[in-house]
């Protein structure tokens, strides 16, 4: 049995008590359990859905300082975004990885404004001094033929010279994975999936203490089939409880407080992918969006052969669970690039299109703020209610380890454990995987190693005693069958989804061949999962219709697809 299993977990919430019980297993949530267990307290952890498949798999997965908070004048958010960017640098070398960032500057007649170069040039030197040097480099300006060879298709006629600048990014998924797993083999947390809170349990002082929890029967453990299938409900006992579930805070703090001002303003963020032939380039980018005073980023995904666009920044008030992604969001994805590039984009080159809510905090009541959720602020903020509940919202994917450790330090205050509590020490916390001095030339050229790190080897085991799981398994990605039965013995995966969607990208880098893959992904995981051939083939089915559903509704059917 696997030290991340799902029912050896179940079995622990219902049985033991903890110090900390923590509801939500995204990026703060997986960071609470981590500093957490690693302070040496006994930890729990559930999630409604599977981990990260909220927010946490769905953002533009760059770990950066962000440089337009720099226009806002949010020097602190800058300095503490760019000093976490290096912890994860250091902690989590083969899932975090330094990527340049191109800001080509346009002009007329080869010409570009003094002002605009200044602007770049002064934001740059100060991203550099608030911290962006540390990362091994600093900015610089290149000429027009160096930024047509980072990114081929920009408009060359109007293309005057650029700025390269030093981040960082990451699968976003997977390091949500990386730490809830360091938590729970490293430090003894326990963590369970398809486990939603249905409740608080408190105490007759109105103390929290607990949740109840309705955890998912899974297909093929009770012979049931379909998301209704509930088990039995049972209390998870806890000292404390902390509310790290994102875009869905309100909702857990209102079993605390009752009804109460949103503390929410959901923000709705797409991308698109599309093939790398059709928008080829070696370097992140950013470029403007004409008429409107955002930038979206040009990022390559190497792995899956694809380059992606994203980000759109718009207010949100549709259902939490599903964020659609509209043909307007396509539209101004694309739309955006084609102005400055000579890609000519069209839906039907669009092979994937995914769409995340951000918690942004919402502004007080006499505050007057901008209509745009783009200027908001991406700060966090932990509340602690009368009953003793801590939430934590707000926030980045970069951050998370800091919003962490701000939320365990009120729960230690929570649980009174005096005036000197212990520290955290993830600072210095290798993520599970992390190689023990820097990576050498054949680790950062092998793709599992960039996947799984130090524990690459467990894949290729896998193969070896079963040579057909050195099979590809997606249809022009290099995901193979060993990954898939990996994910389901080591990383928790109980789905289709759950493999194609999070332990894979492959939803994320070509929807249509994902859906292909459904069968032959099912056929895999049933034996593993104790699935009949009609259960696997009706989850295969159930995931297929899914996706392309999501693909045609944001007005995608690719020409692709339509040829096959």
């Amino acid at each position: 049995m696997s030290g991340f299993d799902r029912h050896h977990a179940l079995e622990r919430l219902a049985s033991e008590e903890f110090d900390v019980l923590v509801v939500g297993g995204g990026i703060t949530g997986a960071g609470v359990a981590l500093d957490a267990a690693s302070r040496g307290l006994r930890t729990a952890l559930v999630d409604k859905g599977d981990f990260a498949s909220g927010t946490s798999s769905k953002s533009s997965k760059l770990v950066h300082g962000g440089l337009r908070y720099l226009q806002r004048r949010e020097l602190h958010l800058v300095h503490e975004s760019l000093a976490e960017r290096q912890l994860l640098l250091r902690n989590a070398p083969h899932l975090v990885t330094p990527l340049p960032f191109l800001i080509p500057l346009f002009g007329q007649d080869s010409v570009v404004s003094a002002a605009v170069a200044r602007s770049f040039a002064s934001a740059l030197w100060l991203y550099d001094l608030t911290g962006g040097w540390r990362i091994g480099s600093r900015h610089r300006r290149i000429a027009r033929d160096e930024a047509l060879a980072h990114v081929p298709m920009l408009r060359a006629e109007d293309l005057v010279a650029g700025f390269v600048y030093p981040d960082a990014h990451t699968d976003d998924a997977r390091l949500t994975l990386a730490v809830l797993r360091t938590a729970a083999l490293d430090h003894g947390a326990v963590a369970a999936n398809y486990a939603a809170v249905s409740g608080l349990v408190t105490d007759r002082r109105g103390r929290v203490r607990g949740c109840r929890v309705s955890p998912e029967v899974m297909p093929g453990t009770s012979g049931a089939f379909g998301d209704a299938a509930v088990g039995p409900d049972f209390d998870v006992r806890a000292r404390a409880v902390v509310n790290a579930t994102g875009v869905w805070a309100d909702e857990v703090r209102a079993l605390a407080e009752g009804g109460l001002p949103r503390s929410l303003r959901p923000a709705k963020g797409v991308h698109v992918s599309v093939p790398a032939a059709s928008l080829p380039c070696d370097v992140a980018t950013v470029l403007p969006v004409h008429g409107d005073r955002r930038s979206v980023f040009v990022v390559p995904w190497p792995e899956g052969g694809v380059t992606y666009v994203g980000t759109t920044d718009t207010d949100y008030a549709g259902p939490l669970d599903d964020p659609a992604c509209t043909p307007a969001d396509v539209d101004y994805l694309l739309s955006a690039v084609n102005a400055s590039t000579t890609a000519a984009l069209a839906p039907r080159d669009v092979t994937a299109v995914w769409a995340g809510l951000r918690p942004l905090l919402a502004p007080g009541a006499a505050r007057r703020v901008s209509a745009r959720t783009a200027d908001l602020s991406r700060r966090h903020s932990v509340r602690i209610s009368a009953g003793g509940l801590v939430t934590v919202t707000g926030g980045k994917l970069t951050t998370y380890r800091r919003m962490a450790q701000d939320a365990m330090d009120a729960v230690v205050r929570v649980l009174g454990e005096g005036k000197e509590p212990r520290r955290s020490g993830t600072r210095r916390l290798a993520l599970r995987g992390a190689p023990a001095g820097d990576l050498d030339s054949a680790q950062r050229a092998d793709r599992l190693f960039a996947r799984y790190g130090t524990e690459a080897g467990a894949v290729r085991t896998l193969w070896s005693a079963r040579p057909e799981l050195r099979e590809a398994v997606v249809d022009g990605l290099p995901y193979v069958g060993a990954e898939v039965i990996y994910a389901v013995r080591e990383e928790m995966a109980q789905s289709v989804d759950d493999v194609l969607s999070r332990r894979t990208r492959a939803v994320l880098q070509n929807g249509w061949a994902a859906a292909r893959a459904a069968p032959a992904v099912a056929s895999l995981i049933a034996p593993e999962l104790g699935w009949s051939d009609d259960q696997a083939l009706r989850h295969a089915q159930a995931f297929a219709a899914r996706v392309r559903a999501d693909l045609e509704r944001a007005g995608v059917r690719t020409g692709i697809e339509e040829r096959r």
